[in-house]
């Protein structure tokens, strides 16, 4: 194979995912990172074809010894194997080297939640902060709809901030959502959020387009969104670093805490595997043991 040809299939791979396979940008802009960190590794213009097992089990000990965390090295490796993949498919590439290569299993942490006491003091802190003067009097209440809905729903920050208001139906009271892979689900939202949401909607004037904009009326980043969650959660007395994930884990764990089945969840989650929204379990069944040690006379 050419060098120049070598590159031609390079980006012939980006197109295949996003054409064929339907992947996410973020996904392929993963994939590409993954790819260039190889390549950097390298040190040489790639030569796909040459490359030998050994070649990925040194550059898995560099990333081990760089310190990057598990989940990362294995993400690297996804997008290197679906390259190899499609080389032996696509390009008459005669063997996937990264078959041979065994990875370090990953590290299984449990979710951090917050308690329904937490939550409760977290959504009642956008409208006890002092506001900016540049800042627009509806950003409180925008503040409240985006915290009630990650708690409502259990939406990827990136689903938020991608939502339009033709995506929220308040007479079926549900959510339109475009997940990982551009799987289009739907998600139950709670009478709390939709409250919430109808009120920034109508201090903020919000009647077409983006769902949760800035003070200019454009959409909100998910930056932005990390940002505003960080500052409400500073804000209270919560001992948690901020992250709007840890109200998706607290939406899950909770619904699971009173009764949910772990298909509705799973479903409402969007994961793809049964097994990823399990470890939800798991931190149920610790809540429970330690409820057990408190309460217990002989635990």
């Amino acid at each position: 194979m050419a060098s120049a040809k070598k590159d031609r299939l390079k980006e012939a791979f980006f197109d295949y995912l996003e054409v064929e396979k339907n992947a996410s940008p973020r996904t392929v802009i993963n994939y590409r990172h993954s790819l260039e960190l190889f390549e950097k590794f390298a040190g040489e213009k790639p030569q796909w074809s040459s490359y030998k097992p050994v070649d990925f089990r040194s550059f898995l000990l560099e990333c081990m010894k760089s310190g990057m965390a598990r989940s990362t090295v294995r993400l690297t490796f996804a997008a290197l194997r679906s390259f190899y993949k499609y080389l032996v498919e696509r390009a008459g590439l005669t063997e996937n080297p990264l078959k041979e290569v065994i990875l370090p299993k990953i590290e299984k942490k449990l979710p951090v939640v917050l308690s329904t006491t937490e939550m409760d003091e977290l959504l009642a802190t956008p409208k006890k902060i002092e506001r900016l003067n540049q800042a627009p009097a509806w950003c409180a209440a925008r503040d409240v709809a985006i915290l009630e809905l990650f708690y409502s729903s259990g939406l990827r920050i990136s689903e938020l901030a991608a939502l339009n208001v033709p995506d929220l139906d308040s007479i079926s009271e549900t959510v339109r959502v475009l997940g990982k892979g551009r799987k289009e689900r739907i998600v139950p939202v709670g009478d709390a959020a939709l409250r919430a949401i109808q009120a920034y909607r109508h201090e903020a004037k919000v009647l077409s387009g983006p769902l949760f904009i800035s003070k200019l009326r454009k959409r909100l980043s998910t930056r932005s969104i990390w940002l505003l969650s960080k500052k409400h959660l500073d804000h209270t007395s919560i001992q948690l670093s901020a992250s709007p994930h840890k109200l998706r884990h607290s939406f899950a764990t909770h619904l699971l805490d009173n009764g949910a089945d772990l298909r509705s969840v799973q479903t409402m989650l969007g994961h793809a595997n049964l097994s990823t929204t399990q470890i939800y379990t798991h931190v149920t069944v610790e809540r429970l043991k330690k409820a057990y040690d408190k309460a217990h006379p002989r635990a």
